[in-house]
């Protein structure tokens, strides 16, 4: 096992490993453990006592994060020329169909977000051995397939994320820099957590959310109450 560093080990001391902290706790905590010489993201772990093998107990959503993710998002706009213009004044950094098509087919996947247009969605299918893993195929229920290309480039730009439950019953989503301020960071978990209590599956039986942990990369996690919402 790697041996800790000084600033690990004082981290780690500040963590007091039988609490549950709340989001409020958790958030200022978070700030005072994360050392990281860049600006390191700060995401939380939801586990839910769902059964993602059935369908009726998959839980995906998408939300905007009221102070967006941090990060610059890199979207590709997969449109026919009459929709171009559109996508590039709602801010895209890549615009056209069939060039990127064939760079993606060639194993080019240098983006965070893909939008297009149903009548698109045909041509993507062959790519979804590539697109699938990265979780870079666009869907209807994201948003991110849609005739109103404009609104789906700037929400993904202002900060909307899509989430989905892992096979072990665990969504993973991205709330933040820890160079946020605590608050920022309490308003974008407590509009995930919100979101993922709503999409509650009326075929969960027993405890929905079975636990919460706040990290920040390469810092200790914190566990966070589950009485939410």
């Amino acid at each position: 096992m790697a041996r800790l560093t000084k600033k690990q080990k004082e981290a780690v001391a500040k963590v007091d490993k039988n609490k549950l902290y709340s989001v409020e706790e958790a958030s200022v905590l978070l700030k005072e453990i994360t050392y990281t010489k860049f600006d390191a993201s700060v995401d939380l772990a939801i586990r839910l006592g769902v059964d993602p093998r059935k369908a009726n107990q998959m839980v995906r959503g998408v939300v905007s994060l009221p102070h967006g993710t941090g990060k610059d998002m890199k979207v590709l706009a997969l449109v026919t020329p009459d929709k171009e213009d559109e996508a590039k004044e709602a801010g895209a950094d890549y615009v056209g169909l069939d060039e990127y098509l064939q760079k993606i087919k060639e194993g080019w996947t240098d983006v965070d977000v893909i939008v297009t247009m149903p009548s698109v969605m045909g041509k993507l299918g062959p790519l979804g051995r590539v697109l699938g893993p990265r979780g870079l195929m666009p869907n209807p229920k994201t948003g991110t397939v849609t005739m109103d290309i404009a609104k789906a480039v700037s929400e993904v730009k202002a900060g909307k994320i899509d989430f989905k439950v892992d096979k072990t019953g665990i969504v993973h989503a991205p709330i933040g820099k820890a160079s946020f301020s605590a608050d920022k960071l309490v308003g974008n978990a407590n509009e995930l957590l919100t979101t993922i209590m709503r999409l509650k599956p009326t075929s969960s039986k027993g405890t929905y959310v079975k636990s919460i942990f706040m990290s920040s990369t390469m810092s200790p996690s914190i566990a966070i109450d589950t009485k939410i919402g």
